[in-house]
């Protein structure tokens, strides 16, 4: 059985490495590998929990997993390729609207179904299933998983006591910090780059490397997170989920202050 594996894997990534040496790359880590299909990798294992969680407990599109295989630097996973554009493109290109509205109205649909999702317990910040997490906003690392908000505001902090905090960071750190959040699932990364636009509507969620368990307003605020500016953007999100004004101004701090903890933390 293992020269089987051993064997699967080899063929799997003799393709990658072929097709991208005659197709490119469709982004940084995914190559076209036929008509209906990219593999994706290197990648860590939240990618891999979150597309095979949300493609069971939910109706949003995202990439079907077919395989997987461990390669150099990580998983790497074989999915459905899915056509269309992808809404960056079409945003700076100019929509009506109209347009605008229907696919702000599906983000909001996504939305209800993440939002909707039961945690394996409530306050955990995790992967799907309970495990590290990954996001560029914490570290380049995986780190977690985080028993409480409580714990992972800490670490938010760098281990600042929330009582010394105002000193340190300011009230409106404490004030969020002091708040009890409900556990949403996010995919932390809700970026038009990331959306698959045909016929006027939403036919695929893509990128799901960031996502897990967070307090709620963590996709709010990650929409503010980004060095890829599209205009209006974060502001669209914005309308389709509940205000989070203080979460953004305490997570603006952070951002300035103290940002990447899990990069600081391995210094």
């Amino acid at each position: 059985m293992m020269v089987l594996q051993d064997l699967k894997t080899i063929i799997l990534h003799t393709r990658f490495r072929v097709a991208r040496s005659i197709f490119g790359s469709l982004g940084p880590t995914v190559v076209r590998v036929g008509r209906k299909h990219v593999i994706k990798g290197p990648c860590q294992l939240p990618e891999l929990e979150a597309l095979l969680y949300i493609s069971e407990h939910t109706t949003i599109p995202v990439p079907r997993v077919r395989c997987t295989y461990n390669g150099p630097g990580g998983i790497y996973i074989m999915m459905d390729h899915i056509q269309g554009t992808d809404l960056e493109t079409l945003w700076m290109r100019g929509l009506k609207p109209g347009e605008k509205e229907t696919i702000l109205n599906d983000i909001a649909a996504i939305l209800t179904q993440l939002r909707t999702l039961q945690p394996p317990k409530e306050g955990v910040v995790a992967s799907a299933q309970g495990g590290a997490i990954l996001d560029y906003r914490i570290g380049s690392q995986l780190v977690g998983p985080f028993q409480s908000h409580s714990s992972f505001h800490s670490f938010l902090r760098g281990g600042v006591p929330l009582e010394n905090t105002a000193k340190v960071y300011g009230e409106d750190i404490v004030s969020c910090h002091s708040n009890n959040y409900r556990t949403f699932f996010s995919h932390s990364d809700l970026a038009p780059r990331n959306i698959i636009i045909r016929n006027g509507r939403i036919v695929g969620l893509v990128d799901w490397a960031l996502a897990g368990w967070y307090p709620e307003y963590w996709d709010l605020t990650k929409a503010y997170y980004t060095s890829f500016k599209v205009p209006d953007w974060p502001e669209s999100i914005k309308l389709k989920l509940p205000s989070y004004a203080d979460e953004l101004m305490a997570e603006r701090l952070l951002w300035r202050l103290y940002d990447e903890p899990g990069n600081v933390s391995r210094n």
